[in-house]
């Protein structure tokens, strides 16, 4: 039991006053699955964590009945509790409440959190009635995608040899540069592996997928979560450069809890 840790909700992480919108989008998450979670063993969903998804089922310490604690990064948690309250009234009722805690996890945004758990519930509801995804392009690369390499590839510039153990060990991944080139890969999943490389030369970014169970997986959510491990790139870069004035997409990566502590105005960036 992890009686230490400290519990943040995702409007905390947000720094919002009233309800935000990610909140309300946890919120609708745990609607829609608590009911299909509370007909599934738990064995069945500790074996799709081990071989699918990842994480631990454990409690933390919040009467609930059982928690997922997946790690989106070192120092990133993600808790998602299921809470079952029985049918005494004639009305089962159970929820989902959905927390987060680490070192870290008030440097990212709430919009990359909530789209993670989103990917995270709609992986486990696909393992649990056995659906294979809709889409499997992992050849192709979306706007979106192509927007974010022109956006974010001129801040790898800034990495230097130094940086390898310290990223490694930031991202929970393997970092590897020659001459020409970086080259980072992150296991996202059981057998799901991004590889994101940064050429030196040409200043360009591209990233590849692979692994066993890569079928298993929404081509666009895989690359969601890849732009999430450049965003987080991206942190480790500007933490390690604060003294230098960084273009206004390294702080927009950042949560507005942890600009409002370093004294970022996130309102004008």
């Amino acid at each position: 039991m992890q009686n230490k840790e400290r519990y943040l909700t995702i409007s905390q992480i947000d720094a919002t006053i009233v309800k935000g919108p990610h909140q309300k989008e946890l919120e609708d998450i745990g609607r829609k699955i608590a009911p299909l979670i509370r007909d599934i063993n738990l064995i069945k969903i500790k074996n799709i964590l081990s071989e699918d998804l990842g994480g631990i089922v454990e409690n933390i310490g919040l009467d609930e009945d059982w928690s997922i604690t997946l790690e989106f990064f070192p120092e990133v948690k993600i808790h998602i509790s299921y809470f079952f309250y029985g049918d005494e009234f004639g009305d089962i009722e159970s929820d989902l409440k959905i927390l987060f805690s680490g070192k870290h996890v008030s440097w990212v945004p709430g919009e990359d959190l909530a789209t993670y758990i989103d990917i995270f519930i709609d992986f486990l509801k696909r393992r649990i009635k056995n659906y294979e995804p809709v889409n499997q392009k992992y050849d192709k690369k979306s706007d979106l995608l192509l927007k974010v390499f022109k956006q974010r590839k001129s801040i790898f510039k800034l990495l230097e040899d130094k940086d390898i153990i310290e990223l490694k060990s930031f991202l929970d991944a393997e970092v590897m540069k020659n001459s020409s080139q970086w080259r980072i890969k992150k296991e996202i999943f059981p057998e799901i592996n991004i590889v994101i490389l940064y050429s030196i030369r040409d200043e360009k970014l591209d990233i590849s997928y692979y692994g066993k169970n890569l079928k298993n997986m929404e081509s666009y959510h895989i690359e969601l979560i890849a732009i999430f491990i450049i965003n987080h790139i991206l942190r480790f870069i500007t933490i390690k450069n604060q003294e230098k004035k960084l273009p206004n997409i390294c702080y927009m990566m950042f949560s507005r809890l942890f600009s409002k502590e370093k004294g970022w105005d996130y309102r004008n960036i």
